[in-house]
C-alpha cells in the first residue's frame, strides 16, 4: 500500500477542564472565563461529574448544575462559548479519552480526594478519570486543584504518587503577601489562583498587582 507523504502542521490549542465533586466551583468558573479570554484556545473541553453537579447546585445555584448550563452561565464572549466542548462523564468515546488528541494541558478543578486517589492508582471509571490518566501517560501538564483539608495520610500518599508521575498538585491557597483588601479578598484570591494555573500552562497575564512585589 502506498502512503502519501505526511506534512507537518501546528496542532490546535486545546485544553481540558475537568470538574469533580469537591467544593470550590467558583474557581472552575473563573478559570474557564480567564482561559477563554486570554488563552488563545481553539477548544476548551469541559467534563462535569454527577457529584460535581450537586456541588454546583449548592454553591452557584441550579442554573449552573450541568455542563451546558455551566457553559451558558460563564461571563464569556459568544465566540468563547462556542469554543467550549461539553462531554458527559460517561462518554469514553470523547476525543479527550485518547492520547492521539493533543491537548496543551488538563486541569482538574476542583479536585476531590476520591478523584486524586482514583487517578493515582490508574482507575478510569469515567471520562474525567480517563482524561487525567491520558495526561499522565502523555506527559502533558496535569494540574490538580485539590480541595481537602486536613489531609489524611492516604491522601498525602496519593498526592505524592501523582507528583512523582508528573502531575502538578496545586491546592488553592491564598497569597498573603498580596495584602488583599478585605472587601475584595475572595475575588482577588480567586484571580491570583487562576493566574498561577495559567502560568503553569504557559499563559501569562499582565497582572502585576497579583504578583510578588518586594
Amino acid at each position: 500500500m502506498k502512503h502519501s507523504k505526511p506534512t507537518a502542521t501546528n496542532a490546535p490549542r486545546e485544553l481540558a477542564l475537568l470538574i469533580s465533586g469537591a467544593s470550590g466551583m467558583v474557581l472552575a468558573a473563573r478559570f474557564a472565563e480567564l482561559v477563554l479570554e486570554h488563552g488563545n484556545l481553539d477548544a476548551l473541553h469541559l467534563v462535569i461529574t454527577p457529584p460535581a453537579t450537586q456541588v454546583l447546585k449548592l454553591e452557584l445555584g441550579a442554573d449552573w448544575a450541568s455542563a451546558h448550563k455551566f457553559r451558558d452561565r460563564l461571563q464569556a464572549s459568544q465566540d468563547g462559548q462556542t469554543r467550549i466542548r461539553t462531554w458527559s462523564n460517561d462518554d469514553l468515546g470523547a476525543p479527550i479519552s485518547s492520547g492521539s488528541h493533543v491537548l496543551i494541558g488538563t486541569v482538574v478543578l476542583p479536585c476531590s480526594a476520591g478523584t486524586a486517589g482514583a487517578v493515582a492508582h490508574g482507575i478510569s471509571r469515567g471520562l474525567l478519570q480517563r482524561a487525567a490518566d491520558v495526561a499522565l501517560k502523555q506527559r502533558w501538564p496535569l494540574i490538580l486543584g485539590i480541595r481537602e483539608s486536613p489531609m489524611s495520610e492516604i491522601l498525602l500518599e496519593n498526592l505524592l504518587r501523582l507528583a512523582r508521575t508528573g502531575a502538578i498538585v496545586m491546592p488553592p491557597l491564598p497569597a498573603f503577601y498580596l495584602k488583599l483588601d478585605p472587601q475584595n479578598a475572595l475575588e482577588d484570591f480567586i484571580e491570583h489562583y487562576c493566574l498561577r494555573i495559567l502560568d503553569l500552562l504557559g499563559i501569562h497575564l499582565d497582572r502585576k498587582e497579583l504578583r510578588w512585589r518586594a
